[in-house]
């Protein structure tokens, strides 16, 4: 029986002088995390770290990926920074409390229906002939997404789901039963 484990990591802290600008990168505490989240992982025997585009990602991933020698790492859109929001023909299936919220999300922040997570999920969330895990290491939005997908919580449940930087959240697929969620927001090595 195949099983599929995915590490979900919220990227460490952004140094607060970027703005959360997409090219920020960690401050000094979002190093020291980065690099007490590798020592944590260090022997779990990963396939591929999957990373962000954004800097902050990005940096943690290289932090990471000194303790995970030999597990190769890249880019990965699947995982960027985005914001499920509902289409207006949608709008009903969230509470209305959050309505002017999504409505002030960016437009490069927004993920219309959850297409993209959605393909994320498709694509990530799967058993193949071996067991496999990977290390994505991504934003809180993405990571709330799947955990309300494993849990087949209503669509608009992954508002409030909320990561710490380099928080462990596990999640597993297997051949025959459904997505499970291990582990959420594991802060123990910080």
């Amino acid at each position: 029986m195949a099983q599929t484990q995915l590490y979900l990591v919220r990227h460490g802290e952004q140094d607060p002088a970027s703005g959360h600008a997409p090219e920020g990168g960690l401050s000094r505490l979002g190093r020291v995390q980065a690099d007490r989240l590798g020592r944590r992982l260090r022997a779990v025997p990963f396939s591929a770290i999957h990373h962000s585009p954004l800097a902050r990602a990005a940096q943690t991933a290289d932090i990471v990926a000194g303790h995970l020698p030999g597990v190769p790492r890249h880019r990965c859109d699947l995982v960027a920074d985005r914001t499920p929001v509902p289409s207006a023909e949608h709008r009903d299936r969230y509470p209305g409390r959050w309505h002017d919220w999504l409505d002030g999300v960016p437009a490069d922040e927004r993920d219309e229906e959850a297409v993209a997570l959605r393909a994320a999920v498709e694509h990530l969330g799967v058993t193949g002939a071996e067991d496999r895990r990977e290390l994505l290491i991504t934003h809180n939005f993405v990571i709330g997404w799947f955990v309300r997908h494993v849990l087949d919580a209503p669509e608009w449940r992954w508002i409030g789901l909320n990561q710490a930087n380099c928080g462990i959240t596990v999640v597993r697929w297997d051949a025959d039963r459904p997505p499970a969620l291990v582990s959420f927001n594991d802060t123990g090595h910080l």
